[in-house]
């Protein structure tokens, strides 16, 4: 078969629309050399004069007279198939998979449920982290992985949401709110950690350890969210991501906040996708949603 584009086949309905190369080349605001060339190709393509002499006229041929009744909804047919797709949410129909750890789910479902009114067909799930992997994204079965930014490696696509930090989280009448909370004296407290590995130490401990302090961690707990709970009903101190806490609180759980007394790493969430789902309308607007959730939040300070 030999290549043919779109542009020949508007040429052709030109030319059998206009009756010769001059009229198609004025209507198509080509030259008529250019357009002597654009019928050459076409003949070579179609392996068919297409038109032929008729004492001082040109006259299509039977191959070009059967083709013309075909040529404008093959045209039309084509240019809609290229023409980027309208999007409108009200009419989407999908289900959408977004993993995430549970405490980012605790926080952003209740957001994301808010930007379902506007897409009464779209469903969200929120699925839990496991092995990680960009696999899942190539494939289809993940939509969007929400974690830590390169985790996945260099294939997927990856856009910062927030950047956060740790706050320290305790029932109001808890004892550390007795007076300043100093470093010596959020060491001297007990503590709650929130480890999936059950670890007990990470970069609080590393910055107490720095000025020669050492934090007692009575208990070590899976999530943040559990870690938040546990202080609720205690004298223990949680020290969570502030979109964990914050989103807590928001939620009615009741807590006093504090900004922990040592400097550790900022905590930077970012949402990863496939290329492959990258420019595709629905998708675009999921991506959007999440920011617009996330931005919601109010990180002003």
């Amino acid at each position: 078969m030999q290549p043919m584009d779109l542009n020949l086949l508007v040429a052709l309905e030109a030319l059998l629309a206009e009756g010769g190369v001059t009229g198609a080349a004025a209507r198509l605001n080509k030259s008529v050399p250019a357009m002597s060339r654009t019928l050459d190709r076409l003949r070579k393509a179609l392996d068919d004069p297409l038109f032929v002499r008729a004492g001082r006229d040109f006259v299509p041929t039977t191959r070009a007279l059967a083709l013309r009744p075909r040529l404008g909804s093959l045209i039309a047919e084509a240019e809609a198939m290229l023409k980027p797709e309208a999007f409108d949410p009200l009419r989407l129909e999908r289900r959408f998979v977004i993993r995430c750890g549970d405490d980012l789910a605790s926080a952003l479902g209740p957001l994301l449920s808010r930007s379902l009114g506007e897409a009464p067909g779209v469903s969200i799930v929120l699925a839990p982290e496991g092995e990680e992997g960009v696999a899942d994204l190539r494939d289809g079965r993940v939509d969007v992985d929400i974690g830590a930014p390169g985790v996945l490696g260099p294939e997927a696509l990856t856009q910062t949401l927030l950047r956060d930090r740790f706050v320290g989280a305790g029932r109001a009448e808890a004892a550390i709110f007795a007076g300043p909370i100093d470093a010596a004296r959020y060491a001297a407290a007990e503590h709650v950690s929130a480890s999936r590995r059950g670890l007990a130490r990470g970069p609080i401990d590393r910055a107490l350890s720095s000025l020669g302090l050492e934090r007692r961690v009575r208990l070590i707990v899976a999530s943040s969210g559990a870690a938040l709970a546990a202080a609720r009903s205690s004298d223990l101190i949680a020290s969570v991501p502030r979109l964990v806490a914050r989103a807590a609180v928001a939620r009615g759980m009741e807590l006093r906040l504090f900004d922990l007394p040592v400097t550790t790493p900022e905590l930077t969430v970012a949402a990863s996708w496939h290329p492959r789902q990258h420019a595709d309308p629905a998708h675009r607007w999921l991506r959007e949603r999440l920011r617009f959730a996330v931005a919601s939040l109010g990180f002003e300070d």
